[in-house]
């Protein structure tokens, strides 16, 4: 950090595909308390909620950056499946699939909450997202994660049946505290 300003990171992004459902989905855990709910016009505020505290240790940050309207037009979609994990009542993750492509659905986001790791609900809440894409009726599924993401996230994809199919360099531009703040809070 200069100046306060948080200093560019430079990421691999893998790409990862995935042609046909899996032959079966990784079980529920049990005794546990867990929900997921499918989203029907999210607020705005409540996405960006989610975003940050799944994303903040991952600089997921292009979402924050967006606009009410730029943010609304692309969540208010009557295609976009977004749903969120709760666990004891709580949340806990989220998922969001575009099957804005004619034979593509993208698992645009994926992630869980810092006290929802370790609880043995990743393979299925993976599992989850990877079925309700397959339901949109695509001919392909695709991910995107990078170098900055949970470590076990590539590898979690590959063995639920994804392949790496392409990758590249970017840089992510972190947020500032304040940059961070306006979004997340903004009236």
């Amino acid at each position: 950090m200069e100046n306060g300003v948080p200093k560019d990171i430079e990421v691999t992004v893998t790409f990862l595909e995935m042609h046909a459902p899996p032959a079966s989905s990784p079980p529920l855990p049990y005794n546990r308390q867990i929900a997921l709910l499918k989203t029907k016009d999210i607020p705005l505020h409540f996405y960006r909620y989610l975003i940050d505290r799944v994303g903040r240790k991952w600089h997921w940050v292009n979402v924050l950056r967006l606009s009410d309207e730029e943010l609304a037009a692309g969540l208010h979609r009557e295609d976009r499946d977004i749903r969120v994990l709760y666990l004891d009542g709580s949340p806990a993750g989220f998922f969001d699939l575009k099957p804005h492509l004619p034979d593509e659905v993208e698992l645009a986001y994926f992630g869980m909450m810092e006290h929802a790791h370790g609880q043995g609900i990743g393979r299925w809440f993976l599992g989850a997202a990877i079925s309700a894409a397959w339901a949109h009726g695509p001919k392909r599924v695709t991910v995107q994660t990078c170098t900055l993401d949970h470590p076990a996230a590539l590898p979690l994809y590959q063995k639920l049946g994804f392949t790496p199919v392409a990758q590249k360099k970017e840089v992510v531009h972190p947020l500032t505290f304040a940059e961070r703040s306006a979004s997340v809070m903004r009236p």
